[in-house]
């Protein structure tokens, strides 16, 4: 997104190739990702600049889901574990591919903290639940009854391929 100067907020990852650049715009929680992996690994093939706007569309590195509520019994409910809808996974077996992944439920509040109204919650896909492609996840503290029906992000980290 544009600040008010016309030039985009934090830096953009410039990635040469042969004939030409490509400039990705990514969001805030991708670039500090990205930024500690690039320092944790040493990667000297990236470069970041500051390029004037947002060129061409935005790279997503999620997919998105939907919370549905907690696993639960008849009478009881579990708060401890959260049961996710991934968007296009449909099957026991496509879910595989997602168990071990981060997932962050992102939110609005209020007060700011360390200057943004922002806040995450990150989790993690630990297995499937049920025939039908829904999954269940371990988030660091529970997620609050509110975020009943919210999307959270499932990133496609940390991957084994």
């Amino acid at each position: 997104m544009p600040h008010w100067n016309g030039y985009s907020k934090g830096p953009n990852i410039t990635r040469p190739t042969k004939n030409h650049t490509i400039n990705y715009s990514f969001s805030l929680f991708t670039r500090v990702f990205v930024l500690s992996q690039v320092k944790r690994q040493q990667r000297c093939h990236l470069r970041f600049t500051m390029v004037k706007g947002r060129q061409g569309e935005r790279v997503r590195l999620y997919v998105r889901g939907t919370i549905l509520g907690y696993k639960r019994s008849k009478s009881n409910q579990y708060p401890n574990t959260s049961l996710i809808q991934i968007e296009g996974v449909n099957t026991k077996e496509e879910v595989g591919w997602y168990c071990g992944k981060r997932m962050a439920y992102i939110y609005k509040a209020k007060v700011k903290k360390n200057g943004s109204h922002y806040r995450c919650i990150w989790g993690k896909v630990t297995r499937p639940h049920g025939n039908s492609g829904v999954v269940r996840a371990k988030f660091k503290s529970n997620l609050p009854p509110k975020s009943m029906g919210d999307k959270v992000r499932v990133f496609m980290y940390p991957s084994n391929i």
